[in-house]
């Protein structure tokens, strides 16, 4: 199993390109939706997190806050490194048994803390979205509905476009509309498949 790394700065097109990786039938491991189901109510990362940050944290329902929280860890490195070192380790192993389970010649694997949790085991070649820092920040006060300040805090805390690129196998750059992407994915997924050929 060839394992792809797909990783990318917060708005830069990580999920459009996973979808387009699937229409191919490739397999998707989202990470960030491993970290969801972690912390579901009566999960021990969730008892572990309200523990931490007090009962406020979840709802009515006794759900996670997670404006609350993103606010919380943005604003605080400590917290943000307490939480990364509590669920790192638990997406890892559940990333692993769903790599398992892929059922496509290779498969996608979305991190994007992936420089931040730099070296992944679990890797053959690491693919990296990019896009210039405006447009990023533009699709992240879209998408997310934030302040300018917390889009700027968001991307500032992530690491850079140089340290991302220092790890990057291939580079798909989504400045361009949908038709440009579609065709980047399909040059990288034809070159996967030759890969695969090649190595028997």
């Amino acid at each position: 199993m060839l394992v792809i790394g797909l990783t990318g700065g917060i708005a830069s097109g990580k999920s459009a390109v996973a979808h387009l990786f699937a229409e191919l039938g490739i397999s998707i491991i989202d990470t960030d939706r491993i970290a969801h189901q972690l912390v579901e109510p009566g999960q021990p990362a969730l008892e572990s997190i309200i523990k931490h940050f007090g009962p406020a944290i979840v709802d009515h329902e006794g759900k996670l806050n997670r404006q609350r929280l993103r606010e919380i860890i943005f604003a605080n490195p400590s917290d943000k490194q307490w939480l990364e070192s509590l669920l790192h380790p638990l997406i890892r192993t559940a990333t692993a048994e769903q790599i398992q389970h892929a059922t496509s010649g290779y498969c996608i694997v979305v991190i994007p803390l992936l420089y931040e949790t730099w070296p992944n085991p679990l890797l053959n070649r690491v693919l990296v979205v990019n896009c210039e820092p405006k447009i990023q920040r533009q699709r992240l006060l879209l998408r997310d509905d934030i302040s300018e300040t917390l889009a700027h805090t968001m991307i500032a805390q992530q690491a850079n476009t140089e340290e991302r690129l220092s790890i990057a196998d291939d580079v798909i750059e989504n400045n361009g509309d949908l038709d440009q992407l579609s065709a980047d994915v399909l040059i990288l997924h034809n070159k996967y498949q030759r890969l695969l050929d090649s190595n028997g």
